[in-house]
């Protein structure tokens, strides 16, 4: 069996991972997710928080080879962390999730998908610091597939985005000798599905999966993702 750790995306928390932690121990699996700085119950003022804060947050967390699963934003913190300790990094699986393209920022690579289905959809505040959905809006597309009374739940958790970490460039290096998995949303609305599919261009065919949801598959569907994720883990 395994062992992950959970890195949650943008504007989320540890708490976007409460569904998806028993389905991976129904199966045998040992799982644990954590708030990166500013998010979650982590009190870091947003101004204070850098892309090398969340790769550290993750270092943090695992002393020994560990399989490190990164949803959407958390990408690019994975990424960096799995370069600066690659020793600790068993497996990178990266949910939906910013594959980082040498010297270029998330932020970057958003611009570069071929649709924009958060336009209008976040609002940055006034000394651009942060980012944060607008609530009334952004629903469909961040857990588009899960149920009213979960869709209301995760919508009150949701937090104000650093901006500095999305706008920091990576030029990836040992990440990329590690065992990689990718795991493409096929209802994803807000990354779409064929960028995923451009950022795994090359990569072997069975190092990419697929599940048929939403940005959220760890609410919407969770016992399928466990079982995704232990295959991914062992294959």
């Amino acid at each position: 069996m395994s062992d992950f750790l959970l890195v949650h995306g943008s504007c989320h928390g540890a708490w976007a991972f409460d569904r998806l932690i028993p389905e991976l121990e129904a199966l045998g699996h040992t799982a644990r997710a954590i708030d990166l700085p500013s998010h979650g119950e982590d009190k870091t003022p947003p101004r204070e928080v850098t892309l090398e804060a969340y790769a550290k947050a993750i270092l943090a967390a695992i002393d020994a080879p560990t399989i490190v699963v990164g949803h959407s934003m958390a990408g690019y913190p994975l990424t960096l962390a799995a370069d600066m300790a690659p020793d600790r990094f068993r497996r990178l699986i990266y949910l939906c999730a910013y594959v980082p393209m040498a010297g270029k920022s998330l932020a970057e690579m958003r611009r570069m998908a071929p649709r924009q289905p958060l336009n209008g959809k976040l609002v940055i505040d006034a000394e651009r610091i942060t980012f944060a959905p607008d609530l009334a809006q952004i629903g469909p597309n961040f857990f588009g597939g899960t149920v009213p009374e979960t869709m209301a739940w995760a919508l009150s958790r949701l937090c104000p985005q650093p901006i500095l970490p999305q706008e920091t460039p990576v030029w990836p290096a040992a990440s990329r000798d590690l065992p990689r998995r990718y795991i493409r949303c096929l209802q994803d609305e807000t990354i779409p599905p064929e960028f995923q599919a451009t950022m795994t261009e090359g990569w072997p065919a069975d190092t990419v999966a697929t599940i048929d949801t939403g940005h959220a598959p760890f609410l919407s569907d969770p016992k399928g993702l466990a079982r995704l994720l232990g295959r991914l883990a062992e294959g």
